[in-house]
């Protein structure tokens, strides 16, 4: 254990290190100064380092839950995107560049969605919690590029057209990774644990490439 703790040290020194990288590549994701999104892009970068050396799972976070408007949304919502939509389009970007995006599948979502309609004040108020539309994106690893699936009613509040569940969404992602989600399963207290249940789920051909 000592020996592989020892490893996976010297490889994250590795990884982490961002001199390795021209200043045009920091400047693509937003982490050359102190701008909004330094923080981010330095996340995003150091994920593609990391998938580089063959890490197959890295997840991305903010601190503090800066989606969760449920206050003051005109501020928070254009300042927590200022924060993410370079350092994220420069990830899909860089990756494609490299040759990489065919093998890796980039997924950007949250917990939940948020109403159409304002939470108290409409100038200082924001929005409540949303399960019934709302929307995620997918890049790479084996999905078709420059489409939309999916809709919701005329003002946003519930998805109405290829209405896509959790467990659909679940299902076609392991499907993406080479696993049928129907036969898929672990043992937890010698009993088998599914992570999609075969009959509440499909996978969405639709959107392969």
């Amino acid at each position: 254990s000592y020996e592989l703790a020892a490893r996976m040290q010297d490889s994250a020194r590795d990884a982490l290190d961002l001199s390795q990288e021209t200043d045009d590549t920091k400047r693509m994701y937003g982490c050359l100064d102190d701008g909004p999104s330094r923080e981010y892009g330095t996340r995003c970068l150091i994920a593609r380092r990391l998938v580089e050396r063959g890490v197959r799972f890295v997840q991305l976070l903010l601190a503090w839950q800066p989606w969760d408007n449920h206050e003051n949304l005109q501020k928070n919502l254009p300042g927590v995107c200022r924060r993410t939509d370079r350092p994220a389009a420069a990830l899909v970007r860089d990756l494609k560049q490299r040759g990489m995006l065919d093998d890796v599948l980039v997924h950007w979502g949250g917990e939940i969605g948020r109403l159409p309609v304002t939470e108290g004040d409409p100038m200082t108020g924001g929005r409540d919690h949303n399960g019934q539309g709302f929307s995620t994106w997918l890049a790479g690893g084996g999905i078709q590029g420059g489409i939309t699936y999916g809709n919701t009613d005329e003002v946003g509040h519930r998805a109405v057209e290829n209405i896509v569940k959790p467990s659909d969404y679940q299902a076609t992602v392991l499907h993406l990774f080479g696993f049928n989600f129907q036969d898929l399963y672990y043992l937890h207290n010698g009993q088998e644990q599914r992570l999609v249940v075969p009959d509440d789920a499909k996978v969405l051909n639709a959107i392969m490439a």
